[in-house]
């Protein structure tokens, strides 16, 4: 069964453009105008993935992800943000979204975040995750339970992906990605400034850090703690 796909913006022609992007890689897409609309069509109907636009009259993206999320609507969501959604981009990491994309986007990079979204749940429940112990394996999972707000678990899996790799970029940035979420603020930052070191260009940390200095003045940068160094999540 082709992945179904909901794609929430007030503007016809932005739905119109991220739906011939999706839907030329083979996957199914419905559209809504707005968040009321939005949480009809996802009360009504299961969806594989819920894009979002975080300003929109009426109902905005935030609003209709916390909406979801009291009715438990666990479908994994991509957010839309435009320049100064920063307050608005943090409280959506609250709820779990750890997927932005900044406007303007190209569909290159559209169909990339989504094909990332895909992999990271279709990865096989614990059992078998425990079979695969490999960086990709554990990256997809812990990047899962971030998203289902399940720190505990995801703390483990991030510890696994450092200890595989303590050269990549995408690894730290997720780091940090999960003391953000917890609003330890300044060790995410120390997590994305290491993965802007790694790699000056992977515009995920880029953005993070941006967002963080946006929010607080921070000092000098130091060096990122170990993970397994923090308090648990389950007793944050």
């Amino acid at each position: 069964m082709n992945k179904q796909i909901l794609i929430v913006d007030d503007e016809p022609n932005v739905r119109l453009g991220y739906r011939i992007t999706l839907e030329t890689e083979g996957w199914d897409s419905c559209e809504a105008g707005s968040g009321a609309e939005a949480l009809a069509a996802l009360t009504a109907k299961h969806f594989d993935l819920a894009i979002l636009d975080l300003r929109m009259p009426g109902m905005d993206g935030l609003e209709l992800l916390d909406e979801m999320r009291k009715r438990h609507l666990n479908t994994p969501v991509v957010i839309i943000t435009a320049y100064g959604d920063v307050p608005n981009a943090v409280q959506a990491m609250k709820l779990g979204a750890i997927d932005f994309l900044e406007k303007p986007l190209t569909p290159e990079i559209l169909r990339n975040v989504v094909q990332d979204v895909f992999l990271r749940h279709a990865v096989a429940p614990k059992a078998s995750e425990e079979a695969q112990d490999n960086f990709q394996t554990h990256l997809l999972t812990a990047k899962r339970l971030i998203n289902l707000r399940d720190f505990s678990g995801a703390r483990e899996h991030i510890i696994r992906v450092l200890e595989f790799d303590t050269n990549s970029a995408e690894a730290f940035n997720l780091a940090g990605v999960f003391h953000e979420m917890r609003k330890d603020y300044d060790t995410a930052r120390k997590y994305y400034g290491k993965a802007i070191k790694l790699d000056k260009d992977f515009e995920p940390a880029q953005q993070n850090m941006r967002r963080i200095f946006d929010l607080f003045n921070f000092g000098s940068s130091q060096e990122p703690f170990n993970l397994g160094d923090q308090p648990s999540p389950r007793n944050a």
